[in-house]
This record gives C-alpha cells, sequence and structure tokens, in this order.
C-alpha cells in the first residue's frame, strides 16, 4: 500500500501552523469562528446562531460541508439542546441545498467523537454531510487510494453561497 504523508495537513488539524489558522496553537474551528471578516477565504457558507456551515477543506467529494457548533466541546452530550437542535436543523436544510445543487444519489452524515472513532480534530466535534453518487468510488478511490474532485473548493463554495 502506497503512503503519501502530508505532514502540512497535521499541522493544520492541530492548530500549530500560523499560516493555516491564524491563531498559533488554538482549535481550528474556533479559529475560524473567531475570523468572521474571512468567511469567503475560510469557505464559512453560514453564521447562524449557535453554529456555522463550512466546506471541508480535505473534501472525500464535491460538496463536502460540515457544520460546526461555536462552543469549543468534544462531546455532543456537552453541547446545550438550543445547539444541537439547531446544527440538525442546519444539517436538514445543508442536504437539501446539496441535493438542489449537485443532484447526487445519497448523503453520508456522520459525527465522530474521539480520535479512536475517525474524528481528525476530536476536542471539538462537528457533523460531515457529504454528497454521494453510485459509483464515486472509482478505481482512483479503489486501487489508486487517490480522490478525484471535479471542481476546487472556490467554485463549490460559488455553487452553494447563495443558497444558504
Amino acid at each position: 500500500m502506497d503512503r503519501l504523508y502530508t505532514p502540512w495537513r497535521y499541522d493544520y488539524i492541530k492548530g500549530t501552523s500560523g499560516e493555516k489558522t491564524g491563531h498559533g496553537t488554538s482549535c481550528v474551528f474556533c479559529s475560524l469562528r473567531d475570523r468572521p471578516d474571512q468567511d469567503e477565504q475560510t469557505f464559512i457558507l453560514q453564521r447562524a446562531q449557535h453554529n456555522f456551515v463550512v466546506l471541508n477543506i480535505y473534501p472525500y467529494t464535491s460538496g463536502h460541508l460540515m457544520i460546526v457548533p461555536y462552543e469549543h466541546a468534544a462531546e455532543l452530550s456537552d453541547i446545550p439542546k438550543e445547539t444541537s437542535d439547531e446544527l440538525m436543523d442546519l444539517a436538514k436544510r445543508a442536504q437539501s441545498i446539496l441535493r438542489d445543487v449537485y443532484h447526487p444519489h445519497g448523503f453520508n452524515l456522520g459525527i465522530n467523537l474521539g480520535q479512536a472513532a475517525g474524528a481528525g480534530v476530536a476536542d471539538h466535534l462537528h457533523l460531515h454531510i457529504l454528497p454521494r453518487w453510485s459509483g464515486d468510488s472509482n478505481f482512483m478511490t479503489t486501487v489508486g487510494e487517490t480522490r478525484v474532485l471535479p471542481e476546487d473548493l472556490k467554485t463549490t463554495f460559488n455553487k452553494l453561497k447563495g443558497s444558504f
């Protein structure tokens, strides 16, 4: 099996790259939260009362986005009901928007709690929403272990921004 090492991604996830997060060792999601004047550059599609919607800058598919509570919490049980209610309302809205814009065959929605569960940012929970298409795991993904994305993040952002 081939391995592609991306040490810059680890710095981004851990928040240790001043260039990526802009805040030294702070949480990447808290850093995004605290820069409302840079929403277009950071691909934030919507800021709601308790959560924000942002494109994943390491997408599995075009349209892969995340809903992130403003509150820095690792566990779903640690966020207030108002936050979790809004998170789910935003997930429903995001799914509808992604369906209208991309016409996927299905969706993956998920929250990975803890590093062992696959959370890349384990200390700040977030919900992933990924549009999926039949056959989107082609030979490049399954054999070459490489994702092929038909558009860049700026194009995805521009397609979705007007709908949020």
